[in-house]
């Protein structure tokens, strides 16, 4: 198939297909006589777990290492469970961190009355950490 019928089979932009395959996580297409990329059920299926392993929020190489153990039939899966602890507690931590920057501007647009006074404790809040 080409490149147009694999992005809509797999569900990723064909632009991300030439990217993933420039940077090697995804193995040069074969070549017709023409010269257009010719993809196949294969391709398609790592194109998918590309993307859903995306969508899940893995990064390019963490992707790269799991797509190599998705590869190796003999893998062993606690290769694999680390690959996603590691990205499991990075994202607890970034979500905490999410977490205390949305409790602080709740609290500090509670405290702003909005009205027409110039003083405000958002503004005050943010210019306070800038010189310290």
């Amino acid at each position: 198939m080409n490149i147009g019928t694999a992005a809509i089979e797999s569900g990723v932009s064909a632009k991300m297909i030439r990217h993933y395959e420039a940077i090697g996580l995804l193995a040069p297409a074969a070549r017709r006589e023409n010269s257009y990329r010719d993809y196949g059920a294969r391709d398609v299926h790592e194109l998918r777990f590309i993307g859903r392993a995306r969508r899940l929020g893995f990064s390019i190489e963490e992707i790269r290492v799991l797509i190599n153990l998705w590869r190796d039939g003999k893998r062993p899966s606690r290769e694999v469970r680390r690959v996603a602890m590691a990205h499991l507690q990075d994202l607890e931590t970034r979500i905490a961190e999410m977490q205390a920057m949305a409790q602080t501007l709740q609290k500090l647009v509670a405290d702003c009355r909005g009205d027409s006074r110039p003083d405000c404790p958002i503004l005050d809040d943010l210019g306070s950490s800038c010189c310290t």
